[in-house]
């Protein structure tokens, strides 16, 4: 199934690739937590950025792997390069038009990141 998505003010929208069943994680973890953020990781190639590029800010911390790009004009963070999959587009299911058919949630340990990261690295890999 396609999906549309994209920011608050919709200044960012995206297209993405993905089932009918959406399985995506709950992290625990600190920036997640705080932000709501509901993880459906996926390959690159099944991500379009629709518009908005000009107006994505980026942010990273710790090891500054991951990507974390942001609205300038609303702040909200749509979709993201993950450092458990850099080589693919976490989305934020909650950023989606329209809520996918089926949705299971699932928690994610990302306080302990180092110790479950395995339990995520394939999700970015072609199927």
């Amino acid at each position: 199934m396609q999906y549309q998505g994209g920011c608050h003010c919709g200044a960012v929208r995206f297209l993405i690739e993905a089932p009918e069943h959406i399985e995506c994680a709950d992290c625990n973890c600190s920036i997640c937590s705080k932000s709501g953020y509901l993880h459906l990781i996926l390959p690159k190639s099944k991500f379009q950025l629709l518009s908005g590029e000009d107006n994505l800010t980026t942010y990273t911390f710790n090891t500054g792997v991951a990507k974390h790009s942001f609205c300038k004009t609303c702040g909200v963070k749509s979709f993201y390069i993950p450092r458990s999959n850099p080589d693919g587009v976490d989305v934020n299911v909650r950023c989606l038009d329209t809520r996918p058919p089926q949705l299971t949630i699932e928690p994610f340990d990302g306080q302990n990141w180092e110790q479950h990261a395995h339990k995520v690295a394939h999700l970015s890999q072609e199927s």
